[in-house]
């Protein structure tokens, strides 16, 4: 199977997923190498025109893992999770996607 593109984690995404619980872990891992390979928006879903979001239902539980793309260079096709929530309400809250926002921005003018 091809990989569509590889995910960074970065620090804040990697605190999150250590902080919930093993197997919502485990599905939210399962999840994003899913959506590596298929192109569902159930699983991976932009929601500004720079910033996605991996998607996950478990236990009743939204759970939301923050990311953006880093096309620069001679990479290859690279997501960056930025941070992660569980989402309580239905629409994703902007300052979610705001913190999102100044992560990338952090991320690029540090390259």
């Amino acid at each position: 199977m091809k990989i569509n593109f590889e995910v960074e984690f970065l620090q804040e995404a990697i605190d999150f997923l250590e902080k919930i619980d093993k197997s919502a872990r485990e599905k939210i891992i399962y999840n994003i190498r899913k959506a590596q390979i298929i192109n569902d928006p159930v699983l991976f879903k932009k929601i500004t025109n720079e910033i996605w979001e991996f998607r996950t239902l478990h236990k009743k539980l939204q759970y939301r893992l923050f990311a953006f793309w880093n096309k620069t260079g001679n990479r290859e096709t690279l997501v960056i999770a930025t941070h992660g929530i569980v989402k309580k309400t239905q629409k994703t809250p902007k300052n979610e996607i705001e913190k999102a926002m100044r992560i990338m921005n952090n991320y690029f003018k540090d390259l």
